[in-house]
């Protein structure tokens, strides 16, 4: 059996979006004859959500390497807080270490610690062993570079010198690199017109797998969510995932829909409560809610319930199970690929998506038969929604708490962890070919 050395910092406890791919394909591995061997970083260095259950869905055989950190306090001196640049020169040692005593075959980095892939190029440099990077979000862009919290003067600061960072690093691991994974076609596209060295053949998506391991899990761990009580009597729609400005068209439209909406409707309106939970990345007082401040200028404030907090993953989980509605918020960026998608899919209940018509979310919606989608196309005003919306929010009111739709299993099949880890390993295969691409 082959080894991969996976340098994955982010891994149970911490509950995380970055370490999602992995833990989700670590069941499979075996199957396709290829062994994990897992390098992380020390979870008591990093901030954000923990949670212990995690810790049951990774087998206690699969083989870990922990890294510490430069001293927070003493780096934070210097302007340096990144738990990644913090870590970089102990994951370093520690991956030699590794390379010398396990011989793995390969080297895959699931992270968006971007920093850390230049460790790929160096391990190449110096052991001779392939590497692939998966971009799960870009990592030179522009596209924040006049939003959000980098309108501020201290954001703006920062993300001009973390990209400056970026547009230094990013070929530097790119330069030898043996395949490049990304969840989006789009982040693909940019990645092969800015690096002509690289063949089409080292490009391919591979979303996120469906957790289904993870629903199966979650029925004997008795999680109890505290956004919202079910038997309320009230009708709860959940959204389930970050907030921010590049989101605020579908959520103006889907306000905007619902406002017009309970004007000729009011009574159907009366039991029904839209959670918005887990908005913000910030962990302290510098959450800013995103969501509630458009319901309040669109007079629906008292439906709505914005949670900028982060919550454990399995928590979030049962908020879906429990919810008798699912709202999916895409962003105006055509990329944007929702890796949350799936768990939405395996809750079973009605969802309503509002997305740029260039995401995957809607293919996979529609070949699924699993909710109801409602596009639009960049430089839309939330008004030119309205005609497709409101009945979509109208079939909403309508499903029964006991509604379940008729999901196409069969179609949802190419997107199960298993499936997407067969992927992942089958490009492992080819990167090891005599014939592969230098």
């Amino acid at each position: 059996m082959r080894k991969v050395l996976i340098v994955t910092p982010n891994w149970p406890p911490i509950s995380c979006p970055d370490l999602h791919r992995v833990r989700t394909s670590l069941a499979f591995f075996s199957e396709f004859d290829w062994e994990p061997l897992i390098l992380k970083i020390n979870p008591d260095e990093q901030e954000g959500i923990k949670d212990e259950q995690l810790t049951k869905t990774v087998s206690k055989q699969t083989k870990t390497w922990q890294a510490s950190c430069l001293p927070k306090k003493m780096m934070g001196l210097l302007g340096i807080k990144s738990v990644g640049l913090r870590s970089l020169f102990h994951l370093a040692q520690l991956g030699n270490q590794i390379i010398k005593t396990e011989s793995p075959d390969i080297i895959f980095f699931s992270t968006t610690m971007f920093p850390l892939m230049v460790l790929g190029r160096y391990w190449h440099f110096i052991h001779g062993i392939p590497y692939i990077l998966d971009f799960q979000d870009p990592w030179v862009s522009s596209y924040h570079q006049n939003r959000d919290s980098s309108q501020r003067l201290g954001g703006r600061l920062k993300y001009r010198l973390s990209q400056s960072i970026a547009q230094i690093l990013e070929p530097l691991a790119l330069r030898h690199v043996s395949h490049i994974i990304s969840v989006s076609l789009a982040y693909t596209k940019t990645l092969e017109q800015r690096y002509p060295h690289l063949h089409p053949e080292q490009f391919s998506v591979i979303p996120f797998g469906a957790p289904a391991n993870d629903f199966e899990l979650l029925l004997s761990l008795q999680i109890r969510q505290s956004i919202f009580d079910r038997h309320d009597g009230k009708c709860h729609w959940v959204y389930v995932g970050r907030g921010g400005n590049d989101m605020a068209l579908a959520i103006t439209s889907l306000f905007l829909g619902i406002q017009l909406d309970r004007q000729h409707n009011p009574e159907a309106w009366q039991s029904i409560k839209l959670h918005f939970v887990g908005t913000s990345y910030a962990t302290d007082h510098r959450a800013v809610k995103t969501v509630e401040p458009i319901a309040q200028e669109l007079g629906i404030a008292d439906l709505v319930e914005e949670y900028t907090g982060r919550i454990p993953y399995f928590e979030a989980l049962q908020i879906l199970v429990d919810s008798d509605g699912i709202l999916l918020i895409g962003s105006d960026d055509p990329g944007y690929t929702a890796s949350k998608l799936y768990p939405c899919i395996l809750a079973r209940k009605p969802i309503l998506a509002i997305f740029h018509q260039q995401s995957s979310v809607v293919d996979i919606l529609n070949q699924c038969q699993a909710g109801r989608t409602v596009t639009f196309k960049s430089g839309d005003r939330p008004e030119q929604l309205l005609p497709h919306l409101l009945p979509q929010l109208q079939w909403l009111l309508s499903t029964p708490k006991t509604y379940q739709p008729n999901t196409d299993w069969q179609a949802f099949q190419p997107y199960t962890a298993k499936e997407m880890t067969r992927q992942q390993c089958a490009i492992f295969d080819r990167c090891l070919m005599p014939t592969k691409l230098s």
